[in-house]
Order: structure tokens, then C-alpha cells, then sequence
């Protein structure tokens, strides 16, 4: 059984109030930079960086993040995706679709702490489902969503799946 929480409006609006918090949070614009987990916070970020632009009439960078070697639910890591973009005091957003457990945040902040010192990270999701092994949370979130773990949570975009929707499905 599947169930919309989010559609292309509401998707929208939550960009937009993302946008609003991250500008007020981080006093401006100087010195941010958005780091799209792959793929979807790839899309994600660079959303916020286009609104943040109509906003503001600054372009805020987007970097890709590549996590699959920092994750630790895989038995061989290779720890040797590097970001092309120098971190070092920069006020670093972290973007991701959606944040469960946490571990895919780990391993983002992994990623960008194995080379650079950032003034600040801060993280900010679509969706925040709950169920967190690991004390991290997100400073912007588009919706909160209590799951249980029997529930799938998909976020569809339209750069991949020619669709803005946000469903719930049981397993």
C-alpha cells in the first residue's frame, strides 16, 4: 500500500523553507557550500542553490558527494573519492533526501573530514523518518515522518524519475 506525503508543491514549498532557514542560519550567503549525498541530495542541493539564487541573487556551489567507500555496512571500504572543491572554512550544508538511521550521514561526514576542516557542517533533509542509531539530526528539514521500519519511504525527483512525489510504502 502506498501513500503520498509530499507532491511537486509541497516538495516545492519545503525547498523553499529549507532555503529560507539555511540563509538565516548561516547570516548570508559568504562562505556556503552545498554537498549533495549521491543522487538524490546531488538534485536536492542543487535546488536549494538555484531558490537560494532567486533569493538572494547569489550562486552557492554544489559538490557531489560519493559515500560508498565511508560507509560501514559494507565489507571493503576504499576511502579514495576526493572532493575537487577545498572545504577548509567553509560553512558546508550537507543535502540528502531522506535521514534514517544516520549512517549515511556519517559516512558523508567522513568523506569531507578525511581532507578538510569546514568552519561548520550542518545538515539539511527532505524527509527526517526517524529510528536514529547514530546522535546525529538535521539542522533543516522538509517534513518529519514518523515511519515505523516496516515502511519504505521514496522520494522520486523528476531529474530521475519524471516525478516530484514523496510516498510511503509498507514492505
Amino acid at each position: 500500500m502506498q501513500k503520498i506525503l509530499l507532491d511537486y508543491q509541497a516538495i516545492q514549498r519545503s525547498i523553499s523553507r529549507i532555503c529560507h532557514e539555511i540563509i538565516e542560519s548561516s547570516k548570508g550567503t559568504q562562505n556556503l557550500i552545498l554537498a549533495g549525498i549521491r543522487t538524490n541530495g546531488v538534485y536536492l542541493a542543487q535546488r536549494i542553490s538555484q531558490k537560494i539564487q532567486e533569493i538572494e541573487n547569489v550562486k552557492i556551489d554544489v559538490i557531489e558527494l560519493d559515500i560508498s567507500g565511508f560507509r560501514d555496512d559494507i565489507e571493503i571500504r576504499t576511502k579514495d573519492f576526493v572532493i575537487d572543491r577545498n572545504l577548509n572554512d567553509f560553512n558546508v550544508v550537507i543535502v540528502d533526501d531522506v535521514l534514517f538511521t544516520g549512517r549515511t550521514i556519517r559516512a558523508a561526514l567522513d568523506c569531507i573530514l578525511t581532507n578538510y576542516r569546514p568552519k561548520k557542517i550542518a545538515l539539511a533533509v527532505l524527509i527526517d523518518r526517524g529510528h536514529r542509531e547514530l546522535p546525529i539530526r538535521a539542522d533543516f528539514v522538509g517534513k518529519n515522518i514518523p515511519t515505523s521500519f516496516s515502511e519504505r519511504v521514496d522520494v522520486k525527483l523528476s531529474e530521475i524519475d519524471n516525478e516530484d512525489i514523496v510516498q510511503i510504502t509498507n514492505e
